[in-house]
């Protein structure tokens, strides 16, 4: 009659000595695998440092290859490590594992093997320390976690905020390559290199390279009105007049608005600089608005030469070319008139639902809304700015637009584009602008990863920044391009992250890790938000799991990335589900915030939790401290 599996309380010898031969055989097995890679992969490693982290990857490639469930319950039964967390250091937590069992055995205690194997834990810990603070920086007394800060446009002419954001906890600015200029990108760098200098601080610079844009196109502008309207309490009486910037400067105008920053900004009326000139405070602006009624306007105070703040107690529409007209309080001045002018436009609204169809184009049309043409409905357009992409679609596989926000599948293909239909969107309509993000989690794209604009922007990148972000990379080809890149241009000791996005990219994760931590000081990026999209949330929990132990296995750093604390970045308020996010995060070298009107608070709030959590966590070992009972 066959063994029965062990139990906790109960094991017999025969049990005992086939569980020492299993062990001894999986590390038989995992040997042999190691040997094999590193046989492939030892001549592609220009890091000598980085050879024994390869060969742990190696190692744990093999381990993971096996199923180990079985033999983890019977190792707790008697006692020992289960072998959960032997990422860092594979080969020597077997080591520890058998000595152990033949010790048990009856066999003299391997003191020297066993101490053999408690270097070898030392040294891999190291390794993933000195890996990061090589990659990362110094991290600060009081956590090991490294916090990352995506810098908003503002942060190119506001020295103070940057300073703010070091001060606050921020250890490495991340500047995104597809949005502003290389003026603006400098500013950021130079103001974050002011700001680590003023205030003793450790802060690194990594800048992203924006890579194939898969993102929706432009939509077309609506009619520019300008809304302005008072506070009102609940029955209706005016709280606070509203306020508006007459602006002689040139620029159009536009209605209220928050700026990246969280500060409300008045609506602006472009104006004439001369009439502008004659008003002084106390003197009114009357004018009839888009809807018939008389506003009138009251002068507060000049702010500048070409800027005038006013205020008016009813709410108005304004569009260009809508008269005002200067009224004196004593009246005894001539009435002086202008007319409104230029007007900033909006893009028009494109809403869709479940079940309507939408156009995804090749030219670069505008976008616009669904209309009729007699009997006809013309579906909703928007440009696709890799049309590129379009000729690697099938029907039925699916587009996702926005982060998921709106999801899609392919009816048909031709030379226009690709007819998509909603196959799921907010109850009330979900909005789609432009610039917003295009996947593809059915399609394997052959796109290169670095554009013409990436390669122009290495320039920039190679003078303002310690680490280069590489967006979209999914296989070791992709890693040797941008090396070949880096190479040309001198820049060998500049630190690399790689963005894992997409399926491919993470199939490929070990040849990427090789290429890229075998020759730079390099990193992984979850890029958690396109690789939820191409794998399905459901799987993203398991998979940044996998991803997190691989890295340590290679002794390489992971940035946790992607609506951190997102709610309180946005809005002031995290939800309990972020919180537990950014505790869970803490198992990372870093953790990555977006920009948003609340990023210090941010700061403060994913500061304190993971300063906490690493008293109890470290990767995936507990940590017992006192606790309160």
């Amino acid at each position: 009659m066959a063994a029965s599996k062990s139990s906790p309380d109960k094991i017999t010898t025969q049990q005992f000595v086939k569980l020492m031969r299993d062990v001894r055989h999986l590390r038989t097995d995992i040997a042999r695998t190691r040997k094999k890679l590193m046989a492939e992969w030892k001549p592609r490693i220009r890091i000598r440092d980085f050879v024994a982290s390869a060969g742990n990857m190696a190692a744990y490639i093999g381990l993971r290859r096996h199923d180990l469930s079985d033999i983890q319950t019977r190792l707790a039964a008697v006692g020992l490590s289960s072998l959960g967390r032997t990422e860092g250091h594979v080969l020597a937590n077997l080591d520890a594992v058998i000595h152990a069992l033949e010790a048990l055995n009856g066999a003299p205690p391997p003191v020297k093997k066993f101490l053999s194997s408690v270097r070898t834990f030392s040294k891999d810990g190291d390794r993933l320390t000195r890996n990061t603070k090589r990659l990362l920086g110094k991290p600060p007394l009081h956590r090991t976690v490294r916090i990352m800060v995506t810098l908003p446009s503002a942060a190119a002419q506001d020295y103070d905020f940057v300073k703010h954001l070091v001060e606050r906890g921020m250890d490495c600015a991340r500047i995104n390559c597809a949005h502003d200029s290389p003026e603006a990108w400098q500013r950021m760098s130079e103001f974050v290199r002011r700001a680590a200098k003023e205030t003793g601080r450790i802060c690194k610079v990594m800048m992203d390279l924006a890579g194939p844009k898969l993102r929706t196109g432009q939509v077309a502008p609506d009619q520019g009105i300008i809304r302005f309207k008072p506070s009102r309490d609940s029955r209706g009486g005016v709280t606070k007049p509203a306020m508006v910037i007459l602006d002689a400067s040139g620029d159009p105008g536009c209605s209220a608005r928050k700026s990246e920053l969280g500060c409300r900004l008045p609506a602006r009326l472009s104006v004439d600089a001369h009439w502008l000139r004659q008003i002084s405070p106390q003197d009114e602006i009357h004018f009839t608005d888009l809807r018939g009624k008389a506003g009138v306007l009251t002068v507060q105070e000049k702010l500048s030469a070409t800027e005038v703040r006013a205020s008016c107690p009813t709410s108005a529409y304004l569009e260009e070319g809508i008269s005002l007209k200067h009224v004196s309080p004593s009246g005894h001045h001539p009435v002086f008139e202008t007319f409104v002018g230029q007007v900033a436009t909006v893009p028009v609204t494109i809403l869709l639902s479940e079940g309507d169809l939408l156009m995804l184009t090749r030219l670069p049309l505008p976008g616009e809304p669904a209309r009729a043409e007699g009997d006809t409905l013309i579906p909703a357009h928007i440009a696709c700015a890799q049309p590129a992409v379009l000729d690697q679609l099938q029907p039925g596989q699916r587009v996702e637009i926005d982060d998921g926000r709106i999801s899609t599948k392919v009816i048909s293909l031709d030379d226009v584009g690709a007819l998509l239909m909603v196959t799921r969107a907010r109850s009330q309509g979900s909005k789609l602008m432009a610039e917003k993000g295009l996947n593809f989690p059915d399609s394997d794209l052959a796109l290169p990863p670095l554009t013409e604009k990436d390669f122009q922007d290495l320039d920039h990148v190679i003078g303002c920044a310690d680490i280069v972000g590489y967006s979209f990379v999914q296989s070791e080809a992709d890693m040797d391009l941008l090396l070949k890149a880096l190479k040309k241009l001198n820049a060998g000791k500049l630190g690399i992250v790689a963005k894992i996005e997409t399926r491919l990219g993470l199939k490929n994760l070990p040849e990427i890790i090789l290429a890229g931590a075998g020759n730079h000081p390099f990193g992984v990026m979850i890029a958690r938000g396109d690789l939820a999209i191409e794998i399905g949330y459901e799987q993203l929990a398991e998979t940044q799991e996998e991803i997190m132990w691989l890295c340590e296995s290679a002794h390489v750093p992971v940035i946790w990335a992607t609506q951190v604390l997102e709610g309180l970045v946005k809005q002031n308020l995290p939800s309990r589900a972020e919180v537990t996010d950014a505790a869970m995060a803490e198992r990372a070298e870093c953790i990555m915030l977006n920009k948003g009107p609340f990023v210090l608070e941010a700061i403060d709030v994913l500061d304190h939790v993971v300063a906490r959590m690493q008293s109890h966590q470290r990767k995936k070992r507990s940590v017992m401290r006192t606790l309160r009972w």
